[in-house]
């Protein structure tokens, strides 16, 4: 399921790229991006901003929900035609620049990707642009803009699987989903404090055997028994002894801290 963030990891490493340089020094549009993305091979040397979007869709599995093209006014028009253009911003969408009055139309003069937004900024990643925002500059830059700026025009939204958290309020029920809440586990209950070593005698009576036996039975270590399976009760009898001996290997002890007979830290062990 491919999120806005998927897009966002692509563009964000790319920040810093910068275009090769003609023979006089100046940037000539030449960077990786065209030549990579089927189909825009021949925009390699224009501007490309747009074609900028269209590789970070593709290399985040993304292509179908972004249009593929050079131009920021196919870009638009493409989102249009599917009903998912808002003039609110929102994290993920292809942001399109150009007031009205532009020679290339409203919306068709520059394009990046948001990554964030506020009440008065939008933050984004844009390619063929500068340091003063430009939209034929020479690399790929972080932008700050303000929102309201009229060349700021209009946001396409992809659709994304999970949704898209927008400044828009008709798009409300498109955000992503709150996850649920993460139950508390309960924790596990206090063992009660260990009777000493005298309540656990070879076939004598103690209340502290009838828990040990629960314990060892809610741990499954109940191998040993008369033959009626193994039950709680409160004689400490060798079927007794050889389960907690088992249980005791089971920790990776021998020898004497093996030998069936509870201590302290059996008894703690057996109500983790």
């Amino acid at each position: 399921m491919i999120t806005a963030a998927d897009v966002i990891a692509v563009a964000r490493p790319e920040v810093g790229v910068r275009e090769g340089r003609s023979e006089s020094g100046h940037p000539n549009n030449i960077v990786k991006y065209a030549p990579q993305v089927p189909g825009l091979g021949w925009a390699q040397g224009m501007a490309w901003c747009a074609v900028f979007v269209s590789w970070c869709a593709m290399v985040a599995g993304a292509a179908d929900l972004f249009p593929r093209t050079a131009s920021c006014a196919t870009g638009l028009r493409w989102f249009r035609e599917r009903g998912r253009v808002s003039e609110y911003p929102a994290v993920g969408a292809q942001v399109f620049f150009g007031a009205p009055g532009s020679p290339y139309g409203p919306g068709g003069t520059h394009t990046g990707l948001v990554y964030a937004y506020d009440a008065t900024y939008i933050y984004t990643i844009e390619g063929n642009t500068n340091a003063t925002g430009s939209p034929e500059g020479d690399g790929v830059y972080l932008k700050k803009r303000l929102r309201r700026d009229p060349y700021v025009h209009a946001y396409g939204y992809p659709a994304y699987a999970g949704g898209i958290v927008s400044a828009d309020p008709a798009w409300a029920r498109q955000a992503p989903p709150k996850p649920a809440p993460v139950p508390v586990p309960t924790p596990a209950p206090a063992p009660p404090a260990f009777p000493g070593a005298g309540a656990f005698r070879l076939n004598a009576a103690h209340s502290a055997v009838t828990l040990l036996d629960q314990r060892l039975i809610a741990k499954g270590y109940v191998r040993h028994h008369n033959g009626d399976g193994y039950q709680a009760g409160p004689v400490f009898t060798i079927f007794t002894l050889r389960n907690v001996r088992d249980f005791q290997r089971a920790q990776g002890w021998s020898g004497t801290d093996a030998d069936g007979y509870p201590g302290p830290e059996t008894w703690r062990r057996l109500w983790l």
